[in-house]
C-alpha cells in the first residue's frame, strides 16, 4: 500500500463542494480525535468532549447506546495495595515519522527492580489509559491485579501520537495520529522497536520474550496495536483493542481477508466493540469488528471478542479492563521475561 501524506488537504474532487464539506464535517464531529490530522477542514475546530458533542460541524450519531457500564472493584483504589509509580513525561522525536515529536510516561510496579527484564504493555493514546479517574485507569488496575497475582510484574508505557509543527506561525500543532495508527505496514512497529522502546530501556529493562510484550489502544490506537503485532509477532504477541478502527480509514478493512489467507500468527488478542459504534463513509465499526471476529475464529486464533451496546468510547472497554488483562496474561507464570 503506498504511503499516504500525513494530512490530506480538503479539496473535493467530485460532487457538490458544500455537500462533501458537510459530510467531512460530519465525520470529523463523529470521530473527533480518532481521525485527528487526517483532513484539513476549513472552519473545523474539532474535538469530542465526554458528552460526545463535537466542537463544531454536524455529528452523525447512531442509535442511542445504553453505555451503562460501571467500573468494578479492580478499577478502584484499595487500602493496603502497594502503588506503582509513573515517571515524568519524556519527549521523543522520531526519524521514522520525520518532524514529529511525542510524549511518553512509564509506569513501574511497586518495589520493582528496574535492572531485571520485565513484561510490559505499550498503550497508544497513553494519557487516556493512564488517568486514574478516567475510563481505563490502567495504573490502578495494574496495582490491584499484580498484588493479587493475576498479572506478572508489568511495566506500562503510555505514549501519545506524534505531532508536527504548525503550518503557519502561531497555529496549532498538527496531529500525525491517523498516519501512525491507521496505516498498514511495519512503520509503527519500527517506531516502537527502534525509537520508543530503546528510550524506555534507558531506565527500565524490558523483556525480550514476545509472550511478555503487549500492545493496547482504542479506536485507531486499537488497529495500530494489532498492526504492530501483525507485522512483528516475533516481538509482540498480546493485543488489546477497544472499538478498533478496522475500517477503510487507511486500508484496515483488509485485515479479515489477510487473517484468513496468511498462515496463522502467534498473536493472542482481546477485541471489544459496541453495537452503537460509528457508521460513516469510512465504514461500519460493529460490522468491521464482527468481520475480525469471524476471521480470527476461522483461522483458529487465540482471541476473545466481546460485543456490547456501547458507542465509540472507552466505557465498556474500561469496565472490561481487569478481565481482559487477566485473560491476555492468563499463563504468565509459564513465560519467563
Amino acid at each position: 500500500m503506498p504511503n499516504l501524506p500525513a494530512r490530506v488537504p480538503f479539496a473535493p474532487a467530485c460532487g457538490h463542494p458544500s455537500l462533501v464539506r458537510l459530510l467531512a464535517w460530519a465525520v470529523a464531529a463523529t470521530v473527533g480525535g480518532t481521525l485527528g490530522g487526517l483532513f484539513d477542514l476549513p472552519g473545523w475546530s474539532g474535538g469530542m468532549g465526554s458528552s460526545g458533542k463535537g466542537g463544531g460541524g454536524l455529528a452523525v450519531r447512531s442509535a442511542g447506546a445504553a453505555d451503562d457500564y460501571a467500573l468494578g472493584p479492580d478499577s478502584q483504589r484499595r487500602d493496603g495495595v502497594p502503588r506503582g509509580t509513573i515517571s515524568a513525561a519524556q519527549s521523543l522525536r522520531s526519524e521514522i515519522f520525520p518532524g514529529t515529536s511525542r510524549d511518553f510516561w512509564v509506569y513501574s510496579p511497586a518495589a520493582h527492580d528496574v535492572t531485571k527484564p520485565t513484561a510490559f504493555m505499550v498503550f497508544q493514546d497513553g494519557p487516556s489509559y493512564m488517568k486514574e479517574d478516567g475510563q481505563f485507569r490502567v495504573p490502578v488496575v495494574f496495582d490491584n491485579l499484580i498484588a493479587a497475582g493475576d498479572l506478572p510484574p508489568l511495566i506500562a508505557v503510555f505514549v501519545t501520537p506524534g505531532t508536527l509543527p504548525p503550518d503557519v506561525p502561531g497555529g496549532k500543532p498538527r496531529s500525525n495520529r491517523s498516519f501512525e495508527y491507521d496505516g498498514l505496514g511495519d512503520r509503527y512497529a519500527r517506531f516502537l522497536l527502534e525509537e520508543l522502546l530503546p528510550a524506555v530501556e534507558r531506565t527500565h529493562k524490558l523483556s525480550r520474550n514476545p509472550e511478555c510484550r503487549g500492545l493496547g489502544g482504542i479506536s485507531s490506537g486499537g488497529i495500530g496495536a494489532w498492526t504492530a503485532a501483525w507485522e512483528r509477532p516475533d516481538e509482540f504477541r498480546r493485543v488489546l483493542s477497544h472499538v478498533g478502527s478496522f475500517t477503510n480509514i487507511r486500508g484496515g478493512y483488509a485485515y479479515p481477508g489477510l487473517i484468513r489467507k496468511v498462515p496463522k500468527k502467534p498473536i493472542r488478542a482481546f477485541l471489544q466493540e459496541g453495537e452503537n459504534d460509528l457508521d460513516n463513509l469510512f465504514g461500519n465499526w460493529p460490522l468491521a469488528n464482527r468481520q475480525m471476529d469471524a476471521a480470527l475464529k476461522a483461522s483458529q486464533y487465540d482471541y476473545r471478542f466481546v460485543m456490547g451496546d456501547g458507542g465509540h468510547n472507552g466505557k465498556h472497554g474500561g469496565a472490561l479492563m481487569p478481565e481482559s488483562l487477566r485473560w491476555l496474561f492468563r499463563d504468565w507464570k509459564d513465560h519467563a521475561p
